[in-house]
C-alpha cells in the first residue's frame, strides 16, 4: 500500500490522484451569464446530486492551481445567483472539452462549441439544447473551500426546473441508461462511457438479506467466488428448502457435472462453484443458492 500525506507532495501530483481514483465523475455542463449579458458555459467533474427534497446539485469550480484565479463560472454565480447545469453524453463529450478552453472573458462557448442556445424558463442563462436534460437552478449558497490555488467552491443549486429530451426514456417511463448514453470523466485526459458496461446490482430496500455472515465457511472460503459473488448470495431473504435443492439437483446439467467428477470431490466443489457464479451473473440468485446447497 502506497501511503502519501497530501501536505508532503505538491498540489498537481496530489490532484492528479484524486481525479485517479475517485471516478468517474459525472459532468456538470454549466451555462451561466454575467450582470452584462455575457454567456459561459463550462464543464465540471467535481459535482454530484445531493437531494430530491429540495432536489439539490452541487458543483465545485476550482482556484486555479498556477495563479490563483478563478473561473467565469464562479465569479457569474456570483454576480447573478443562477445556473443551468446540462448534461454530457457521448454525442457532445468532444464539444464539453473544447468549452473548457480559457477562453477571454466575454466569448461565448456555444459558439465556440458548436452548441445550440435553448431558453431558459425560470432562470436568464440558456440551455445547451443538445444536452439529454437539463436542470435549471438557483444558487442558494456557494460554500469556499480555501483562498489558495486549487481550492474549491461548492456551488449548492436548487433545481427549480428540470427538462428531459424524449428519446432517453424506456417504455415505462424510466430513463434507460443505454438510450441517455451518459460519460463520466476518470483521470488525466481519460473518460468512461457508462454504455459500454452497465450492469444492475438489486438494491437491499424492500428485503432484508441473510448477509455473508450466514453464508457457509466452505462456501465463503471458496477459490472461486468473489466477494461480489459472496455480497449478491447475501442479499437472498431465505435458502431455498430442501425439497428444492433435491429438485434442483436432478437437472441434467447438475447430473452431468455428478457424472464428470464422480470420485473426485474437490473437482465436483470446483465445478459446482463455477456453476453457480454462472447463474450470479445470470443474476438467477435463487438457483446459484440450490447449486451450492447440493454439496
Amino acid at each position: 500500500m502506497k501511503t502519501i500525506n497530501p501536505k508532503e507532495v505538491s498540489i498537481t501530483e496530489f490532484h492528479a490522484l484524486i481525479l485517479g481514483s475517485v471516478a468517474p465523475r459525472p459532468i456538470a455542463f454549466a451555462s451561466t451569464v454575467d450582470k452584462a449579458g455575457n454567456v459561459n458555459l463550462s464543464p465540471f467533474s467535481f459535482f454530484n446530486a445531493f437531494s430530491v427534497n429540495p432536489p439539490t446539485l452541487i458543483f465545485s469550480p476550482a482556484r486555479r492551481v498556477r495563479d490563483n484565479t478563478t473561473k467565469h463560472t464562479l465569479d457569474n454565480v456570483y454576480e447573478t445567483m443562477e445556473v443551468v447545469i446540462n448534461i454530457v453524453d457521448h454525442n457532445i463529450v468532444e464539444q464539453a472539452s473544447l468549452a473548457s478552453t480559457e477562453y477571454d472573458k466575454g466569448v461565448n462557448e456555444f459558439t465556440k462549441a458548436g452548441l445550440t442556445e435553448a431558453p431558459s424558463e425560470l432562470v436568464t442563462p440558456p440551455r445547451v439544447n443538445e444536452s439529454p436534460a437539463a436542470y435549471e437552478c438557483k444558487v442558494k449558497q456557494v460554500i469556499e473551500l480555501g483562498k489558495h490555488g486549487g481550492a474549491g467552491n461548492l456551488i449548492i443549486c436548487e433545481v427549480l426546473l428540470a427538462h428531459f429530451k424524449e428519446h432517453i426514456f424506456d417504455e415505462n417511463g424510466k430513463i434507460d441508461p443505454h438510450k441517455i448514453d451518459l460519460v463520466a470523466r476518470m483521470g488525466a485526459d481519460w473518460y468512461c462511457r457508462a454504455k459500454g458496461d452497465v450492469f444492475e446490482v438489486p438494491k437491499p430496500v424492500k428485503t432484508k438479506g441473510i448477509g455473508v455472515d450466514n453464508i457457509p465457511e466452505s462456501i465463503k472460503n471458496s477459490d472461486i467466488l468473489t466477494g461480489n459473488n459472496l455480497g449478491r448470495l447475501g442479499n437472498i431473504e431465505t435458502l431455498p428448502d430442501k425439497k428444492a435443492v433435491e429438485a434442483f439437483r436432478n437437472q441434467s446439467a447438475i447430473c452431468n457435472i455428478v457424472e464428470k467428477y464422480r470420485g473426485n470431490n474437490p473437482g465436483f466443489i470446483k465445478e459446482i462453484h463455477i456453476f453457480a457464479q454462472k447463474l450470479l451473473r445470470e443474476g438467477q440468485i435463487e438457483e446459484a443458492w440450490k447449486a451450492l446447497l447440493i454439496l
